[in-house]
């Protein structure tokens, strides 16, 4: 059983259009903490993994070390190693998710948080 004082993340991606969006939910109490998108010309991985990093730079605002839960194993890779390893070509379109992606991973590599899966 999942441990209620939690977040949980996931990412929606539209197959036909390409965009996609993610959120982290409060488990205990269902709340909805953050949504972000739709964002155009996305994959299902880059929002795992966006919405994983906000997670945890929201816990990390809040001084918080509530477990972080995702499905995506790939997410929690990139994660792991501070990069996300996307084959995806950056566009006009999709210039704001590799804005975001920078951030993440600028984010990521001073910190010194523990990830386990």
């Amino acid at each position: 059983m999942p441990i209620q004082d939690s977040l949980v993340v996931d990412a929606a991606w539209n197959t036909a259009t390409g965009d996609m969006e993610y959120q982290g939910i409060y488990l205990a109490t269902k709340q909805k903490l953050f949504l972000k998108g739709p964002f155009f010309d996305g994959t299902n991985n880059i929002g795992e993994f966006l919405a994983i990093v906000h997670a945890l730079a929201l816990l990390h605002q809040k001084n918080s070390n509530i477990p972080v839960y995702s499905d995506s194993r790939t997410a929690i890779g990139w994660v792991q190693k501070k990069k996300a390893n996307t084959k995806l070509e950056e566009t006009a379109r999709n210039a704001e998710l590799f804005e975001l992606l920078d951030r993440a991973e600028t984010w990521l590599k001073p910190t010194g948080l523990l990830i386990q899966c």
